[in-house]
């Protein structure tokens, strides 16, 4: 892992001080712990996944092997001479933390397409064969199967929308925040 890849699973930019590193991995962290996914081991499985490279991201940041040099604690100018704040920062992680949600939702979605094909083939086949009484059982099993994994995707598919609903109002609350100051600067 080199600097740049530790970045980006924090969702941050070459330029991102130590402040902006910690207030995007704790964003990040908040969100993504698998402890929030405690209901649905596979949820939690991929969580753990995630958190483990969140984790080990952030450890190589704060290492020493990560740094760039010094850092200030007012931040850093980025390419096109602006400065990382606070809100930038938490901004950055909350776009991180969507991102692999983002990420379990879509694989999520391939798992429910293809536990509904399971069905639609395990009915098929039994209406198929349900002369052959051993190939109308295998055909009845994976139909049923087919069911279970696919109301288990769609109640982890629920779980996962409620946590990016949740991103996205938080980056709202947070992009209003941004709104209210530059309309307090225009009044001055």
């Amino acid at each position: 892992m080199n600097r740049t890849e530790a970045l980006n699973i924090l969702g941050l930019d070459e330029d991102a001080t130590m402040k902006d590193i910690k207030v995007a991995y704790k964003e990040c962290v908040q969100i993504l712990h698998p402890d929030r996914f405690a209901n649905n081991k596979k949820l939690a499985d991929r969580a753990t996944e995630q958190f483990k490279r969140l984790q080990d991201a952030y450890d190589f940041l704060t290492s020493g092997k990560g740094n760039k040099g010094s850092s200030s604690s007012h931040g850093h100018a980025r390419s096109n001479g602006a400065t990382w704040t606070s809100k930038e920062a938490k901004l950055a992680g909350l776009t991180a933390a969507r991102t692999q949600l983002v990420a379990q939702r879509d694989y999520l979605i391939d798992e429910r397409r293809k536990a509904m094909a399971m069905a639609v083939f395990g009915l098929f086949l039994a209406i198929l064969m349900r002369r052959v009484v051993w190939m109308a059982g295998i055909a009845g099993a994976m139909l049923i199967f087919g069911i279970v994994k696919m109301i288990g995707a769609m109640q982890s598919l629920g779980t996962i929308k409620d946590h990016i609903k949740e991103i996205d109002v938080q980056r709202r609350a947070l992009e209003g925040d941004d709104d209210e100051d530059d309309e307090a600067e225009d009044e001055e």
